[in-house]
């Protein structure tokens, strides 16, 4: 597998290649209705994508304002690759640069094990989100 390269960006600027694998990813893959995958937070986060070498977008995640982790996809080609990891630690790397005390994400049921292994803890039950089982995980960045 060739590698990638991963950057910091903002919807304005990329928002057609962050789309392209978020479709993929959730409405093509997973099912996830077209009207639910674009919300009015796209436009107020930060992103980061990944691209491959010859320059094909194959990994994104978000940041909100409010420290909340989402919309993190990897087209299933590049999948233990070092790509959601990396996304992982650039969205964390962000939040403590904002400020974040903590960050907290929805993760889908089947991932929860990848962010433990990255400092997140569950917290209350599983719950339906598109269709989809997910759990609330939070992970604490700066120390009280």
């Amino acid at each position: 597998m060739p590698g990638f390269t991963l950057r910091r960006t903002v919807w304005s600027e990329d928002a057609p290649r962050l789309q392209e694998v978020r479709f993929e990813v959730f409405v093509r893959e997973q099912g996830v209705p077209l009207e639910l995958e674009w919300d009015e937070f796209d436009a107020l986060s930060r992103h980061v994508l990944a691209t491959s070498h010859d320059g094909r977008a194959v990994g994104t995640g978000r940041l909100l304002p409010n420290g909340h982790i989402g919309r993190m996809a990897v087209l299933a080609a590049w999948r233990r690759c070092g790509v959601g990891r990396a996304i992982l630690t650039e969205l964390l790397a962000m939040a403590r640069e904002e400020g974040h005390a903590s960050v907290v994400l929805h993760a889908q049921t089947h991932a929860t094990g990848f962010y433990a292994r990255h400092g997140f803890e569950p917290e209350g039950d599983a719950f339906l989100e598109a269709g989809i089982p997910h759990r609330t995980m939070r992970r604490q960045l700066l120390t009280k």
